[in-house]
């Protein structure tokens, strides 16, 4: 799910990034009970809003230019997982369960590599080809 919301974000424009990052994981969560609802889909619903959000509204804010691309998707990364741990933290609270430092750290980088790998590489070669293709505003 981070794929497409990440380029919803560059794509469609915050607002959209916002939504559609926002209602995707709860969507999901109810249609194939995967993520789990809670706490999973919850804090993932908050974290890819916080990607939508800000890869929309940092490609709209920083200049054209394709360093800019991967300026705005390494940002939203670290925002959004900052965002995911900072709400787990309180989901788990509410189960009484502990949201440690090692929990944060295996959850948001250390178990999230290979996908963290695979959206620097894809997301970046999308936007630029969709500038390109001159069907999102251009990049130089």
């Amino acid at each position: 799910m981070h794929i497409p919301i990440l380029l919803c974000g560059f794509i469609c424009g915050w607002p959209y990034g916002l939504i559609i990052g926002l209602v995707l994981p709860v969507f999901r969560s109810m249609l194939f009970g995967m993520p789990p609802m809670f706490p999973t889909a919850v804090a993932m619903a908050f974290e890819l809003a916080a990607y939508g959000l800000m890869t929309g509204l940092l490609y709209k804010l920083l200049p054209k230019k394709n360093v800019s691309i991967y300026a705005s998707l390494i940002i939203s990364m670290v925002c959004g997982r900052i965002v995911w741990g900072i709400v787990s933290f309180f989901l788990y609270g509410l189960n009484e369960t502990a949201f440690t430092w090692e929990i944060f750290m295996a959850g948001a980088f250390l178990n999230a590599i290979p996908g963290i790998v695979i959206q620097i590489i894809i997301i970046p070669v999308a936007v630029i080809a969709l500038s390109k293709a001159k069907l999102i505003e251009s990049v130089s």
